[in-house]
This record gives C-alpha cells, sequence and structure tokens, in this order.
C-alpha cells in the first residue's frame, strides 16, 4: 500500500517512504529552481560543438548556476565533485566531466541539477554534436517523445504504470530497449525522494498519481538491449552491447487538472537540432 503525506516546506523533510503532496508555494518554489535548470542547458547550445572539452562544459555550467544564485546539487553529492553529468554515445547516465572532447557524430546527454532556495530543478536534454548519422537522430527524437508521451499520462487518478506503459510501448515500438536499472524519482527539497518512477509497466499499477506529487519523468533508451554496467569509477553506467542511449528529463509536479513542467526551456529548445 502506498503512503501519501502532505507536507510544507518549514516541515521536516527526511526521506521516509512516504509520497509527499506539496501546496502552492512548493510549486512556485520549483518553477524557479526548473527555470534555472532550464537556462543552464539553453545556454550550452553554442558550446556544444566538436572540440569542446566535457570539463570546459562543466566549468561553464558551475559558473553560470553560481553567478544566478543557485548551488548545483551534484556537487559534492556522494563524493562526486562535478556541476552536472555529461554522457557520450553508448554511455546511459553518470557521465564524468573531463578533458575528453566531442566529436563531430556525438550524441550527447546533460543532466543538470541547480538548488534554488532549497528546491531542485532537475533536467536533462540531449545535443547532437556535428553531423550526426540518421540512426542516432532518430534515437534521439523517438527518446524525447517517450518522455513527452509519459508526461501526457501524469495526471490525477492515472497510475506511474500508465506512464511507464506509454513510454515503453513507444520504444518498443521502434525495436529500442527502455534501461530499467535507472529511474526517475520524488525530488523538492531533497534531491531524492519517493516515488521511484521505472520506466516500463502496466497500466492502472503501481502508485496512483494525486495532485501535489513531484517527480522526474526521465527514460533512458537504448538502440540495442536495455541492459547496462556500471564502470569502476563507480558512476558510469554504459549499455553492455554498446549500442547508443539517449535520455531526456523534466520535472514535474501533479496539478488537479493534470501536470506542470517545471522544467521548460524558454528559449523553446525542447529538441535538437536548437535552432
Amino acid at each position: 500500500m502506498t503512503d501519501y503525506v502532505t507536507v510544507s516546506a518549514d516541515a521536516p523533510q527526511g526521506r521516509t517512504g512516504a509520497i509527499k503532496l506539496w501546496g502552492r508555494e512548493a510549486f512556485d518554489g520549483m518553477h524557479k529552481a526548473g527555470r534555472l535548470a532550464a537556462e543552464t542547458l539553453d545556454m550550452l547550445v553554442p558550446h556544444m560543438v566538436p572540440g569542446v572539452s566535457t570539463g570546459e562544459i562543466d566549468r561553464l555550467i558551475h559558473q553560470f548556476i553560481l553567478e544566478r544564485g543557485g548551488v548545483p546539487a551534484t556537487l559534492g553529492y556522494r563524493g562526486y565533485t562535478h556541476s552536472t553529468c555529461i554522457s557520450i554515445n553508448h554511455v546511459v547516465c553518470h557521465g564524468i566531466p573531463s578533458e575528453k572532447t566531442l566529436k563531430a557524430g556525438d550524441i550527447v546527454n546533460v543532466d543538470v541539477t541547480p538548488i534554488v532556495d532549497g528546491w531542485h530543478g532537475d533536467t536533462s536534454r540531449m545535443y547532437l554534436i556535428g553531423d550526426v548519422p540518421l540512426k542516432a537522430r532518430k534515437l534521439v527524437e523517438v527518446t524525447y517523445e517517450c518522455l513527452m508521451l509519459g508526461i501526457e499520462q501524469a495526471r490525477p487518478g492515472n497510475h506511474m504504470g500508465d506512464v511507464a506503459h506509454a513510454i515503453q510501448q513507444h520504444a518498443e515500438k521502434h525495436r529500442y530497449g527502455v534501461v530499467r536499472d535507472f529511474c526517475g524519482h520524488g525530488l523538492g527539497l531533497l534531491f531524492h525522494d519517493a516515488p521511484e518512477v521505472v520506466h516500463v509497466g502496466r497500466p492502472g499499477t503501481g502508485p496512483e498519481l494525486k495532485p501535489g506529487m513531484i517527480f522526474t519523468i526521465e527514460p533512458m533508451i537504448n538502440i540495442g538491449r536495455p541492459d547496462v554496467k556500471l564502470l569502476d569509477d563507480g558512476w558510469t553506467a554504459v549499455t553492455r552491447d554498446r549500442s547508443l542511449s539517449a535520455q531526456f528529463e523534466h520535472s514535474i509536479g501533479i496539478t488537479e487538472e493534470g501536470c506542470e513542467i517545471f522544467t521548460l526551456s524558454p528559449a523553446g529548445y525542447t529538441q535538437p537540432p536548437y535552432i
């Protein structure tokens, strides 16, 4: 049985396993944090070119967030020493910035979570570097469609299984694999909270969606099989068959009528190419 608890920003914020139901104040805070997250990814567009290092991208993000009054949530999180995760080609998630440079043909996910006034704005977006092969561009396109189809199901009275099924059905229609090892999550004043938001499932199953819930939807879609493995650095997850992987992520809140997306691009950059 799923437990729900109505909370406010001044209540103790420990992770109890119960799903928090927030009020308007929290939604306003999440919109502010989500906007900075989206602005950060917008800022990157002219910089995502062949020859730039992932370390330089990380430094740009760090400076941008701090200058606007935010703090990167990943910096120092469980010993992580960077302000973003940057995942290239067959890296599924949690790629570590380094002096590795991007090259033409790469597809790249950049994942940011600035904290603003205590609220976490969590989002990720794909970028196409130079001339990208059609097969890779198609994966990126379908992955974005999976995210938005999942969000369409995020409304009161539906269940997490409805969100997951919409994602899984669309991905598998294109013979892609949906990663099972990582999922979305609740958030707010905590970086990771209940519920877990899996991206495969059956309609009508899982926790019921209720007004006030805040969580991410972040499907990871592979051209090949869904299996992943963790590298020795303890962070980087890659496709076990070395096939390409793509991901998009939004933070959303359930309302009485449907949902609000906190991390929409102010520049209108929804999916690449960003023009």
